[in-house]
C-alpha cells in the first residue's frame, strides 16, 4: 500500500520507518527543510536505538522518501496518517490542534479518490470530527474517513513496540477504513497482536486514558517512597511486594523524581481541561500533576540536605539529563526543575549525558558540559544520578570516592545497593530508601 506520513518527528519517523519495514511504500512529509535535508542525506534528527539503520535499510530498497511538498505523496497514496505535536496551549494547558488542522487542510486539497485519513497525533476526544468538518468543507465531493489511530510507543523502544506491541486501537465506523486499516496492520495481524476496533471518539479516549492511568501509577509509587523515607521501609520491596500481584502488575512502579518527556505531562494536562470542560473533572489525575510537578522542585531540596543544607560555592556534578535512558529528549525533563533549583541555592553544575546534551545547552544556563562521568566529577562536591543510563550503572566506584572533592552520592534511581555504598566510604541518599552514611 502507499502511505504518506504527514509529521516526520518522532512518531511520524518511527511509524514510517517501520511500516516501510512492512513493506508500503512510504513518504514521510514535513514543513520543516532543514530536517528533510538531514533525512535525504541519511542524517536522522532524534536519537531511537536502530532507528538509523531501519531508515537507510528502507530507503536503500525504495520504500521511504522524504519530501517538503506533500501534494504529490498525499494524491497517490491509500491512507495517510497525520503524526504532528499536539503540545500544550499556552495560557490553558490544551493541546495546541493547529498543526493538525493545518495538515487536514493540505490533504483536503490534494487528495484523490477514497482516502483514509488516520490520526495517529494524540489528541483530545472529539478532534476527529473537526478534522472531518475542515476537510468537508475544502472539498464537499471528496471520499474519505477520518480514522483514530493513536499511537502507544516508548521512547528508546520504539521500533520493538510498534513491530510488537500490546495491542492496536483503530477508530472507526466506516467498513472501507477498516478494511484498509487492516491491510496496513497486516503483518501484525499474522503474529495475531490484538486489533481493537472501536467508535472513532473511545479510540481518542483510550490514548489519553492510557498515559495518565501510567502517571497515576507512577505518581503513586513516588508518594510511597517518600512515606518508606518517614517510616524506614524500602520502596523497591514495596513495590515488588505490589507489582507481584496480578492485578497492579510490576512495570512503572519505580520510584524516582517524577515524571516527564513528550507524552505525560502534556496529556495529563490535556486530559484534565477536557474532563472540566465536559463537566466531568477527573480529580485524581489533576492531583497527580499538581503533585508531578511538586515533586520535581522538592529533589533539589533533597540533595541540597544531603549536603548539610547549604550548596553556596559547591560543585555539583550531574549523571544524565534527558528524561529517560536511551532518548535525547529534554521534554519536561526533572533535570529542567533541579539543576536551575539548585543553581538558585548557590551551585555550579557540571553535568553529563550520552545523548542529550546539545539539547540540554539550548534550555539550561551557565551548566559546564563534560566528556564523560568521570570528567563530570572532578573536584565536585557531590555527584547526582538523574538518569538511569546503563554506563552509570556499573561505574567505578573506588575511582568515583577519590575523584570526587566530599564523598556524597544523591541516587535519584535507585541503581545502587546503599550496603556497598556505605562499605565504600560514600554518604549515599536515595529515593524512597532509608538515608545511609559511613
Amino acid at each position: 500500500m502507499k502511505v504518506t506520513m504527514i509529521g516526520a518527528g518522532y512518531v511520524g519517523l518511527v511509524s514510517g520507518a517501520c511500516f516501510a519495514d512492512f513493506g508500503h511504500s512510504v513518504t514521510c512529509v514535513d514543513t520543516d527543510p532543514s530536517k528533510i535535508e538531514k533525512l535525504t542525506r541519511g542524517e536522522i534528527p532524534i536519537f531511537e536505538p536502530g532507528l538509523d539503520q531501519l531508515v537507510a535499510t528502507n530507503v536503500r530498497e525504495g520504500r521511504l522518501s522524504f519530501a517538503l511538498d506533500g501534494a504529490t505523496a498525499i494524491a497517490e497514496a491509500d491512507a495517510i496518517f497525520i503524526a504532528v505535536g499536539t503540545p500544550s496551549r499556552r495560557g490553558d494547558g490544551h493541546a495546541d490542534l493547529s498543526y493538525v488542522y493545518a495538515a487536514a487542510e493540505d490533504i483536503a486539497r490534494h487528495m484523490k479518490g477514497f482516502t483514509v485519513i488516520v490520526n495517529k497525533s494524540t489528541v483530545p476526544v472529539g478532534t476527529g470530527d473537526e478534522v472531518e468538518e475542515i476537510i468537508r468543507r475544502v472539498r464537499p465531493d471528496g471520499e474519505f474517513a477520518v480514522v483514530s489511530n493513536p499511537e502507544f510507543l516508548r521512547e528508546g523502544a520504539a521500533i520493538n513496540d510498534f513491530k510488537r506491541p500490546d495491542r492496536v486501537v483503530v477508530g472507526t465506523d466506516d467498513e472501507r477504513a477498516r478494511e484498509v486499516m487492516r491491510e496496513v496492520y497486516r503483518p501484525l495481524f499474522l503474529n495475531e497482536t490484538p486489533i481493537l476496533f472501536t467508535g472513532r471518539r473511545t479510540s481518542e479516549l483510550i490514548k489519553y486514558a492510557a498515559n495518565a492511568f501510567l502517571a497515576v501509577k507512577i505518581t503513586f509509587i513516588n508518594e510511597m517512597a517518600d512515606l518508606c523515607e518517614q517510616v524506614g521501609a524500602n520502596v523497591q520491596e514495596v513495590s515488588k511486594g505490589i507489582g507481584l500481584d496480578n492485578r497492579i502488575g510490576g512495570k512503572f512502579l519505580h520510584a524516582g523524581p517524577g515524571y516527564g518527556g513528550s507524552c505525560f505531562p502534556k496529556d495529563t494536562l490535556a486530559l484534565t481541561k477536557t474532563a472540566n470542560d465536559a463537566g466531568a473533572p477527573v480529580r485524581i489525575v489533576n492531583t497527580v500533576v499538581e503533585v508531578n510537578a511538586a515533586r520535581k522542585r522538592a529533589m533539589a531540596s533533597k540533595i541540597i540536605r544531603a549536603m548539610d543544607g547549604d550548596v553556596r560555592n559547591k560543585t555539583i556534578a550531574v549523571l544524565g539529563l534527558a528524561f529517560k535512558p536511551n532518548t535525547d529528549d529534554m521534554r519536561d525533563a526533572p533535570a529542567l526543575d533541579i539543576i536551575p533549583a539548585l543553581q538558585d541555592a548557590g551551585a555550579t553544575i557540571r553535568a553529563f549525558d550520552p545523548e542529550s546534551m546539545h539539547e540540554a545547552g539550548k534550555l539550561l544556563k551557565n551548566v559546564t558540559f563534560c566528556d564523560g562521568p568521570y570528567h563530570a566529577i572532578e573536584g565536585a562536591d557531590a555527584m547526582i544520578i538523574i538518569t538511569e543510563w546503563d554506563q552509570f550503572r556499573a561505574l567505578d566506584l573506588d575511582r568515583v570516592r577519590t575523584t570526587l572533592k566530599s564523598p556524597v552520592v544523591v541516587d535519584l534511581r535507585n541503581i545502587y545497593q546503599p550496603s556497598d555504598m556505605i562499605r565504600r566510604g560514600f554518604i549515599y541518599d536515595s529515593v524512597g530508601r532509608p538515608t545511609s552514611h559511613p
